[in-house]
């Protein structure tokens, strides 16, 4: 896969479909690398018309890990965000924006479809606010705006953000699988054979949970979307699941309502995850709005 130097960082990148197509940038979410798009999911998206690009993102996969900063306190921080305190981070969701849109830089890419799924929710509404000239349509999947009113997550699903991983090959793939069980979709079937492999290519690529804490100790440290997302004038979809226990539903809701004009679509049975069986009306609702805004 190709990687370019964009804004002091390697990105590790992959396009599916025809370059003259409209661009859609597909961004992850905390800690998961871009094979979390699904071949099949980004191939659905090209077939349909798209020039789809996924990337890793720093601190994450085959991009740029900083090492240098260390392995920060995040109990720390959680506590800094509850009490207004200062927060340490080594850089910020404005910078994992900037490194979206420097990608689509060296693409040659002027404007694209933004597509972003939890943390990569929380980016692709900072790639809205803050790069608006870039952005077609913005679709923010099972996240949220950062507004403390928001419910917090269900303590099971809490636990699970905030327990180590085991280092070793197997036993990182147990707990991921486990993981998996508390937050992912319960209305949907669980493939655990095509888990498994996803998560062993993962851990085969690149095993760091400094660099999962620093991505977390970032969203913590960007604070409160909410008000900059009044500004936000794109063509915006919402999707989250009804029964996400890490990021309630409430984030969504609070998010659609929070972006002037943004359509919410709500999932039956979908946790926090992307389950295959509800990728037609993820899909669908992409394209749709899409097909809107060309229009």
């Amino acid at each position: 896969m190709p990687n370019v130097n964009v804004n002091g960082v390697q990105l590790e990148y992959e396009t599916f479909g025809k370059r003259e197509n409209p661009a859609l940038l597909l961004i992850m979410g905390l800690g998961a690398q871009m094979i979390f798009w699904e071949d099949d999911f980004c191939r659905a998206l090209a077939d349909r018309g798209f020039f789809v690009i996924r990337f890793d993102n720093r601190d994450c996969g085959l991009s740029t890990h900083l090492h240098d900063a260390g392995t920060p306190d995040v109990g720390a921080a959680m506590v800094a965000a509850m009490t207004g305190g200062e927060i340490k981070s080594a850089y910020r969701l404005s910078e994992m924006a900037a490194d979206s849109v420097g990608l689509l830089d060296i693409l040659g890419i002027a404007r694209a479809h933004i597509v972003g799924a939890s943390m990569g929710g929380m980016i692709a509404q900072t790639v809205a606010i803050e790069h608006p000239e870039r952005v077609i349509t913005l679709t923010s999947i099972m996240s949220t705006t950062g507004s403390p009113e928001v419910p917090p997550a269900r303590p099971e699903a809490m636990a699970v953000l905030l327990t180590p991983p085991p280092a070793d090959r197997s036993g990182f793939i147990d707990h991921m699988v486990k993981s998996f069980r508390i937050i992912g979709s319960r209305g949907f079937d669980f493939d655990e054979a095509s888990f498994r492999d996803r998560i062993g290519r993962a851990y085969d690529r690149c095993y760091d949970p400094p660099g999962v804490s620093r991505q977390l100790v970032a969203v913590l440290a960007s604070g409160n979307r909410k008000e900059r997302l009044r500004s936000v004038r794109v063509p915006t979809l919402v999707i989250h699941g009804k029964d996400d226990p890490l990021v309630p539903v409430e984030g969504g809701i609070d998010t659609a309502k929070a972006i002037p004009g943004a359509r919410l679509l709500e999932v039956e049975g979908m946790g926090h995850d992307l389950p295959r069986g509800a990728w037609p009306q993820i899909i669908d609702a992409i394209c749709e709005r899409g097909r809107s805004a060309a229009a």
